[in-house]
């Protein structure tokens, strides 16, 4: 088997665990276990604080002292545990402890598969922007394939959903045992800032970097609104007596796979477009898409009309998502030396999936009960409210973001 199908098997697996719960849990929490929006923004709010810190932290330790393949493995190991063990929680606290465990082990191994995808394809001298974006799509199908299964199978409200998961985690762990070892860079003479592995943080020293990390974090809050309270929201529809049957409410999980689809399609666009137009423009065409996603999530329902609005948010979703998470993954990549490629890579999902999440998740959980009356919630204003955040992020990003390539470096 060559390396690049290995790598897609290794991220359809990765991906496969996420889509079988995080758009899901949301919904099963509110809808089966009774938990209010702040409770579910609380539990979501686990994935931000573990990315605060685990993904810098392993990204160390793969850097300077134990190969990311054991790394890799020894995190899956812990998150199937934890996975298991909340299929049987019914409690807002102890669900949020659990989750918060898992996300400590999961979290990591998002910049991990990037960091070993990374390794192998230079290793193999293949090029990382034509590659990658190619192997990478194998993990958005792994995701849609997840929600897919927990949709047909009439799961999305079920605990089960859980230990498919769970199974999932165990099965890669497995699989990544077969993976050829990496080795790790050896430095006979470092400075203490290198001992300590904080490398990557020089990154904040340059101007460009440090408002490109700040927006990928004002952005990792968006990216959390739209995973905790999509499915939800569909589901709301069924108290809507001329909906109650329709397409959305009976399974919403396979509509919002749609923008994982879309994904797939957007993420092979990738490298033309870095190339074309530059991580700047890559990065507006990002927050243009959320501001759409928000907005069409807005006027959207399941009647003929409403529903293409949904579908068209669910589009836009491949754009919003992939411009701006791969891209900026990518532009990481180019950017900083290779025996610091790990510790980067876990600073940037430190940055977009643990300070920006978390807030993304607190503020998000807040701003559903403010809106809602006696158990129903104003949609329409929860999710205007979140693209005008969009919008407006994206006109100061247009005036604050000046990068130019390194001379001979093509365009990013």
């Amino acid at each position: 088997m060559n390396i690049k199908l290995r790598l897609k098997t290794m991220l359809f697996l990765q991906y496969f665990i996420w889509g079988s719960w995080l758009v899901t849990l949301g919904a099963y929490m509110i809808k089966t276990l009774g938990f209010s929006g702040m409770d579910v923004g609380v539990v979501y709010s686990s994935k931000g604080l573990a990315a605060i810190l685990m993904p810098s932290l392993i990204g160390i330790i793969a850097d300077k002292f134990m190969s990311a393949k054991y790394l890799y493995m020894l995190c899956h190991t812990v998150g199937a545990v934890s996975l298991f063990y909340a299929a049987s929680v019914n409690d807002p606290t102890v669900m949020f402890w659990i989750m918060l465990i898992n996300m400590f082990a999961f979290m990591p191994t998002i910049s991990l598969s990037n960091s070993i995808s990374y390794y192998y394809l230079d290793k193999n001298k293949l090029d990382s922007v034509i590659n990658f974006p190619k192997i990478r799509v194998l993990g958005t199908a792994g995701f849609v394939v997840a929600m897919w299964t927990i949709s047909l199978l009439k799961y999305e409200l079920s605990h089960v959903q859980l230990y498919i998961a769970s199974g999932a985690s165990l099965l890669l762990v497995i699989y990544s045992a077969t993976l050829p070892y990496m080795t790790i860079v050896k430095k006979t003479s470092q400075t203490w800032v290198s001992r300590l592995g904080l490398d990557a943080f020089v990154l904040f020293k340059k101007p460009t970097m440090f408002v490109f990390f700040l927006f990928a974090m004002l952005l990792g809050a968006v990216l959390q609104i739209t995973n905790t309270f999509g499915s939800p929201f569909l589901h709301d529809f069924a108290k809507i007596p001329e909906f109650q049957n329709s397409l959305v409410v009976q399974f919403p999980a396979i509509l919002l796979s749609v923008s994982q689809i879309a994904e797939m399609g957007f993420i092979l666009t990738i490298p033309f477009f870095l190339k074309r137009f530059g991580i700047k423009q890559v990065m507006i065409m990002s927050m243009i898409a959320w501001t759409l996603r928000f907005g069409l999530f807005a006027f959207g329902d399941p009647s003929p009309i409403g529903f293409t609005l949904l579908l068209l948010s669910m589009i836009v979703y491949g754009c919003a998502f992939d411009f701006f998470n791969i891209s900026g993954s990518i532009f990481i990549e180019k950017e900083v030396d290779s025996n610091i490629r790990s510790s980067a890579q876990g600073l940037y999902m430190t940055v977009v999936n643990g300070f920006g999440a978390y807030v993304g998740a607190l503020v998000s959980g807040k701003i559903v009960d403010l809106y809602t009356v006696d158990g129903v919630k104003d949609w329409q204003s929860i999710w205007l409210i979140f693209a005008g955040y969009s919008l407006l992020l994206a006109i100061i990003f247009y005036f604050t973001f000046n990068y130019k390539p390194r001379q001979g470096q093509d365009k990013l």
